[in-house]
């Protein structure tokens, strides 16, 4: 696959608190395309950081209805890889390293 291809898999890394704790277990988190497989995902990450993946889990966050400005709005769902990877290996989503 091409660069541009990982790109439009892997859309930001997912800052958050819990993104923090699971670091600590060899886990980067991810918010990728909501089409993405998790091969495609697998093959992105190791093609853009060069880093060994041993296990992607996904999931789906529903968009939620929020109130802005006195109207209620719809969110639009979000798809998140958590990625594990193989011993040794270590990421640093902030840097890339």
């Amino acid at each position: 696959m091409s660069k541009e291809k990982f790109y439009n898999t892997i859309i930001s890394p997912a800052i958050t608190e819990k993104g923090t704790m699971v670091s600590a277990s060899n886990q980067v988190v991810f918010n990728v395309a909501p089409n993405a497989t998790k091969t495609e995902i697998k093959a992105a990450v190791e093609g853009l950081f060069g880093v060994k993946v041993a296990s992607v889990n996904t999931l789906v966050r529903k968009g939620k209805l929020k109130a802005f400005k006195g109207r209620r709005v719809l969110l639009s769902d979000k798809k998140k890889a958590y990625v594990t990877l193989a011993e040794g290996g270590r990421l640093d989503v902030t840097t890339g390293l």
